[in-house]
Parts: C-alpha cells; structure tokens; sequence
C-alpha cells in the first residue's frame, strides 16, 4: 500500500500543482492554504468551503501530516523541550522558551547532523534524515503554546543550511499572505557557515540571520567545527560584505563561551578585527556540559568581562541567558536518549 503525500506543508505553488493535478478549479489551492496555515484544520474533512467531491479527491491521495508531540520535559524556569517523532520513524526535538515579553520555540531542520561539531549532542547522532517542510513547520503548528509564539528559531537539531530547500519552504509558508503573514523580523535561522547555502537564503528571503563564529582562529576553530576546513569562519565573514541587510534585518554572531579555550584577550583581538564593518551583535553563550565532552563553560564572570572588552572595543555585545539547563534544552540528548531505547528494542 502507497503512502499517502502530505498536505500541510506544502507552499502555495505547489498546492496549485496538486489542484491541477485533481481538476479542480485553480482556487482550491488558495482554499486549501487557508485551511491548513489560517483556520488550523486538523483533517481534509473539516475544509467545508470545498467541494465534497474535492475533499474525497484530496483523502484519496493525501493526509494532513500533523503529528503532535510525544513526549515533553519541563524545566524549572519555564522551559519545555518537546519530541516529535518523523516519518522515518525517528525523532527531532523542538524547544520552547518564555519569557516576559516573547515566547520562541526554537525548531529542529534535521534528524542529527553531519557537521560533527565537538560541542554538540546532535552531531554525535551523526547524519540521520533531512526533514521536510511539513516537518519543520508542524513543529511549530502542533505545540500546545503555538497561538502565543511571538518568534521562531531555527537553531535546533540539524544545520539550516544543509537542508536549504525545505527551510525555504518554511519561511515562505510563515511569512507569506496566505499562510501565516508573520513579519520575517519575528524568524531568525542560525548556521555554522554553509556558504552557497547562506548566501541563497540571504538572496531570497528576509529573515534575521545568526552565525556561529566559536573562534576567530583557524585551527582552533577546525578542532571545534570541522566546517572550518571547508568555509572559513573568515569567508564566511567575507561573504556578509557583498550584501546590504538594512535597518530592520538582523546579524548576530553566536558565540559559545569555553573555559581556557576562546575566551582571552586575544580572542577578543581577534573578533574584534574580524568583523571589522559588520554591523552585527555577539551572542556570548554558555556552554552546558554534555555526556563524554571535555569542553567546560566559561565561569560568568569571564564571560562578563569578556563582554565588556568586547563592548570597548566598539562591538555590541549581550550574553545570553541561559535557559532549561535541568532538561538539557539545547543539546539532542532527549532525541538521542530515545534514539539509543529505539535500538535497544530491537537489538532485543
């Protein structure tokens, strides 16, 4: 039996080719649109305005693809982190964050990841499935807090940028009239430096941008992030030269804070003449300990006078606020947790 295609997620072009397909008149697929990213349907069968023979067309060949979470942790500040399972019978997790005047989830684009990074829980999973647009977003659409979300962030499991196609999607599916006409402003997509990939969603698409730097220094930063062999944190740097971001679009430079690695004057020195003419603010990070790591975080008070030499030498600079820190909220140890029970079970 042949596995039905999935409706939500699917961009508004793409809905006027399954219409056109079916023989239905050419606005179904706008009908179609506001059904699944306005009004919320849950089924095909609650899209009334629809001819019924349009609906039986449409449950023939189609299912809606929302899939709620299966599992949720709750961290002592609020936080919650929620897994989602995936087509291929995997699992991503998505993590919300409140707070007084926002309320983000941040949203996974892969199952794993083949960047490798020494610092994350995701990359030790290694490279498992690209998700797809209907995945992403139903991250969004099927947690319980979805009406409150004031922004998303892309800066889950997986690199944006090596799935570019489908990330796509998603922004225009957010920010688009017949979806759910969110301001780009309210979207911010992270990346280790994919450059072709980078470059294309900066061309295309209006949403705020996060780099992850780590180090300014070549070698240092290949030991924590394999990419640097391949596009240089100072290409990368290099490439946000050739574009005009404006007023309202927004750069940030991540930067995960290690105790007695990258957190001394000469990191400083470094940044600082590294992003010389970028306007841009640095995120400094603190790093939580994951399971075999030798990485330590930078104690705050490094990081704080990290910050203000930063601020001195004319860069915007804010440390983040660390959140769910008790449930591991920004790690993969939740999906990688499940991903060992999984084989566990049928290894026995």
């Amino acid at each position: 039996m042949n596995q039905k295609d999935t409706l939500f997620g699917k961009t508004l072009s793409e809905l006027q080719a399954v219409v056109k397909d079916l023989e239905l008149p050419g606005f179904t697929a706008n009908q179609i649109a506001a059904w699944l990213y306005k009004n919320k349907a849950n089924s095909i069968d609650e899209m009334t305005n629809l001819s019924k023979k349009a609906r039986e067309l449409l449950n023939e060949k189609f299912e809606m693809g929302l899939t709620p979470p299966f599992k949720e942790q709750v961290s002592v500040d609020g936080t919650k982190k929620y897994l989602f399972p995936t087509k291929k019978k995997l699992f991503v997790e998505a993590a919300y964050i409140p707070e007084e005047d926002r309320k983000t989830l941040c949203v996974s684009s892969q199952v794993g990841c083949k960047m490798g990074c020494l610092f994350c829980m995701t990359g030790k999973q290694g490279f498992q499935s690209q998700l797809t647009a209907g995945e992403i977003i139903n991250q969004i659409r099927s947690v319980p807090e979805t009406d409150e979300l004031t922004n998303v962030v892309y800066m889950g499991m997986g690199e944006p940028m090596d799935n570019i196609e489908e990330v796509l999607k998603t922004i225009e599916i957010l920010t688009s009239e017949w979806g759910y006409a969110w301001s780009p402003r309210r979207i911010n997509v992270s990346t280790i430096g994919v450059i072709p990939a980078m470059r294309r969603f900066i061309e295309e698409c209006e949403a705020h941008l996060a780099i992850s730097m780590h180090s300014p220094f070549d070698e240092e930063r290949k030991k924590l992030m394999p990419i640097q062999q391949v596009y240089s944190i100072e290409k990368v740097i290099e490439a946000l030269h050739d574009y005009d971001f404006g007023r309202q679009r927004r750069i940030s430079i991540e930067y995960i804070m290690f105790d007695g690695i990258n957190d001394t004057a000469a990191h400083v020195k470094g940044i600082t003449k590294m992003l010389n003419g970028v306007k841009c603010r640095i995120n400094l990070i603190k790093f939580h300990p994951i399971p075999d790591s030798p990485l330590q975080g930078t104690p705050h008070e490094k990081m704080q006078w990290f910050s203000d030499q930063l601020r001195k030498k004319g860069l915007t600079s804010t440390i983040r606020r660390s959140r769910g820190e008790d449930i591991y909220a920004a790690c993969g140890l939740l999906s990688t947790k499940e991903l060992v029970k999984k084989d566990e079970e049928k290894d026995y």
